[in-house]
């Protein structure tokens, strides 16, 4: 249940950050505000990732940060009607946000997993280096 609980409170707290991101992001022929949000959280969720593989694993921690609140804060769903609404108005801008879009969530989410976990094996050597 505690889970759960987690889970919920995070992705109530992502879906508002992403809410605020997408009133204050605008762009006339570019989603700019979807494109930030998924790239932020590609490379959000890559570095809790990376972190978690080599620290103690944390199930609720993980729940809240990973799943609530980087599965409330992205959005596939957007992603696509906005691609599909660019494909009836220009087939360019279309491919662009898609090649985009996904470049640069896999590029981040790897970068996010070699950091955090760069972070975590550096705190686990400051861990063993104090008396």
């Amino acid at each position: 249940m505690k889970q759960y609980i987690a889970i919920f409170i995070g992705g109530a707290l992502g879906a508002l950050l992403r809410f605020e991101m997408s009133a204050h992001i605008h762009s006339s022929s570019f989603p700019a505000a979807t494109f930030l949000e998924n790239a932020a959280g590609s490379l959000s969720l890559g570095l809790i990732t990376g972190y978690f593989i080599i620290r103690a694993k944390r199930p609720l921690l993980t729940a809240f940060l990973g799943t609530g609140f980087c599965g409330g804060f992205t959005t596939m769903s957007t992603f696509a009607k906005e691609t599909i609404f660019l494909l009836q108005s220009s087939p360019a801008a279309a491919f662009c946000y898609f090649a985009a879009t996904l470049v640069s969530g896999i590029t981040l989410a790897c970068a996010g997993i070699f950091w955090g976990r760069r972070i975590a094996l550096h705190a686990a050597g400051r861990e063993h280096d104090t008396p």
